[in-house]
């Protein structure tokens, strides 16, 4: 299977996300395909300035750009928020080198966002005591999404941030594209989604240490505890309902996703086409009438469980509209893991929930919804649970201090 844009599709896929705590679920990547790396510097600043939704299409435009360029919209990728992880076998390097640095520069002079973008063969996370294990979720009929075990990433990520000047892994900031991207399908056009229950939260969980087998274990009885405290399961407290997705005309998001699929034409020009599209959408949105392949109650319908809510790329990964009594006592029981040095945490709570499309074939159902929770969501989840990673790091340090 090396070196095949095959290897994904071929995996057997499971349809119960509980199954992402299991080790014997994933499978190995191959040893010659590479990690493609994008993540937004400043995101923090750029939440304060109130442009996280920006932060958040250019995440999702790494990934869009990718996939376009490969033809193939069957491949391991991850969602961050603030950045975007992909899989990719190594024979596809030149390409997605080329197309990491045409969004670099698009991010720089539509929204004045950095992004530090890289390339990390397995075979160096390999080297490094690492594994990148994959399984294959299927999150409705005929459309999957790729997690994350071993490790692997958080290595990468680390790999990726490294501020050394010869970082080998960081595609050189002076490289400079001949052409934009093509983001063909990159869709921004609902309105932030308000919660119902209360709160939205956006939950990251990691097990800092431990083996394989205790983390899986432990990710397991997170799972069950977070159901039992949800008093049911998990996916029922998705962002994403009938409810609350709503369409307003013209949407807010068009210009950002014109200045983003422009290409090489005006983008005033393909501004107002969108503006007539995002019409015609609303009007169909609203009547429940049918136009081409696009049928609005089938879609609506689609687009629920179509949303990337529950993730896991080498920690558990959440958006989860919840009320209050239910995020008061998550906290408590994370606090006491985390007390007991068993996991670190972020959790970032707000009224609403973004979301950012990939549409690939309307006809076939093919579209997936990344979401995020609103004013900052998974990046300042991330931050806190850095701060608590390092305090396990001080405790673990002083304990062994104390034992010489």
């Amino acid at each position: 299977m090396e070196q095949s844009k095959d290897f994904f599709a071929s995996l057997t896929p499971v349809s119960d996300f509980s199954a992402v705590t299991q080790n014997d679920a994933y499978t190995p990547l191959p040893k010659d395909w590479i990690i493609v790396l994008a993540d937004v510097k400043g995101s923090t600043k750029a939440i304060q300035e109130g442009a996280y939704k920006n932060v958040n299409m250019v995440g999702a435009a790494c990934i869009m750009g990718i996939l376009n360029l490969l033809d193939e919209t069957d491949l391991p990728y991850v969602f961050g928020g603030d950045g975007a992880t992909l899989a990719i076998p190594a024979s596809f390097r030149q390409v997605a080198e080329t197309f990491l640095i045409q969004i670099r520069e698009l991010a720089a002079a539509n929204f004045g966002l950095s992004l530090r973008v890289g390339i990390i063969p397995v075979s160096d996370i390999l080297d490094k005591g690492h594994s990148v294990d994959v399984l294959k979720y299927e999150v409705s009929p005929n459309l999957f999404l790729a997690m994350f075990s071993g490790g692997g990433l958080l290595e990468a990520d680390r790999l990726l941030k490294d501020e050394s000047p010869d970082n080998p892994y960081i595609i050189s900031p002076e490289a400079k594209p001949e052409t934009p991207p093509d983001l063909h399908g990159l869709s921004c056009r609902w309105e932030p989604i308000v919660s119902r229950n209360g709160r939205m939260v956006s939950l990251m969980i990691n097990s800092p240490s431990g083996s394989a087998d205790e983390k899986s274990r432990l990710y397991r009885d997170i799972l069950e505890k977070l159901n039992s405290i949800l008093d049911q399961r998990v996916a029922a407290f998705r962002p994403t309902t009938e409810q609350n997705l709503k369409l307003r005309w013209p949407p807010r998001g068009l210009w950002a996703e014109a200045k983003l699929t422009a290409q090489n034409q005006n983008v005033l020009k393909v501004f107002a086409g969108l503006i007539w599209q995002s019409f015609i959408h609303y009007v169909l949105d609203a009547s429940g009438k049918k136009a081409g392949s696009y049928d609005g109650t089938v879609y609506r319908t689609e687009l629920i469980a179509n949303t990337d809510f529950q993730r896991f790329d080498d920690m558990i990964r959440l958006v989860l509209d919840c009320r209050e009594n239910q995020i008061a006592a998550m906290e408590t029981y994370l606090d006491a893991l985390h007390e007991e040095g068993k996991i670190v945490y972020g959790m970032h709570q707000s009224d609403s929930a973004l979301m950012t499309c990939l549409i690939f074939n309307l006809a076939e159902g093919a579209h997936i919804h990344f979401v995020d929770g609103g004013d900052g969501g998974f990046a300042l989840a991330a931050i806190n649970m850095k701060k608590q990673l390092a305090e396990l790091a001080r405790k673990k340090a002083s304990t062994q201090t104390e034992k010489l």
